[in-house]
């Protein structure tokens, strides 16, 4: 398997310098970006991006409407949101337009490894899905 390919967004540049060390310790590819605009275009240029760390709390385009983008243009990316800043609401909200989870700034690091890992093992079964329905729908126009 790849190795997983996880963009951290966050508009705290220390935050994201520390959770890409923390991260790339633990053998996870690091793309960085420091807002929702910049999340955007770096998918756009890096589409084997598995799973996407998101601040919802940012300046400008926050956390929820770039999970808004992310998933109307990136649907099969994950995306786990994180906050110092929790409300019930935004968690609601970010759940019902496809976050694949939801961690509380700061979150024990073991824990979110375990949601980026599980977030990429979700992708990969929609992805093998994908590939499946293709074949099968080659395979009916050849007449096999």
């Amino acid at each position: 398997m790849d190795k997983t390919l996880v963009m951290l967004v966050d508009d705290e540049v220390p935050f994201v310098d520390t959770m890409t060390r923390r991260l790339g310790k633990r053998g996870f590819d690091i793309l960085q970006a420091y807002s929702g605009p910049g999340a955007l275009q770096s998918l756009g240029t890096n589409p084997r991006v598995d799973v996407v760390i998101l601040d919802v709390k940012m300046p400008g385009m926050d956390g929820i409407e770039t999970l808004r983008e992310i998933k109307k243009a990136f649907p099969l990316v994950e995306v786990i949101m994180l906050t110092g800043h929790a409300t019930v609401e935004t968690a609601i909200e970010g759940m019902r337009l496809g976050a694949f989870d939801y961690l509380m700034k700061p979150c024990d690091i073991d824990e979110l490894v375990a949601k980026v890992q599980e977030a990429k093992e979700k992708k990969a079964r929609h992805e093998d899905k994908i590939m499946e329905a293709k074949a099968r729908s080659i395979a009916l126009r050849r007449g096999d």
